[in-house]
């Protein structure tokens, strides 16, 4: 296999966090709706929570475009 198909493969795969990412930020942002909408005096305490979250989530998403890209440029 030519070196430069295998640094395209693994690209590829490191990328495929980035659907778990997707899926993961869906979860976490429905989940407080639902929350909010039950019991509407809960959900700004919920909040940082929430942001806490999501800020966790990218940040999975961000490492694994940095790591696809160095594949690709190493």
């Amino acid at each position: 296999m030519d070196v430069e198909a295998a640094k395209m493969i693994g690209a590829g795969l490191a990328t495929l966090a980035l659907a778990g990412i997707g899926i993961g930020l869906g979860n976490i942002f429905g989940s407080y709706l639902s929350g909010a909408l039950r019991n509407p005096s809960a959900a700004p305490k919920q909040f940082t929570n929430l942001l806490i979250g999501f800020a966790l989530t990218e940040a999975t998403g961000l490492f694994a475009l940095v790591i696809a890209f160095l594949i690709l440029n190493g």
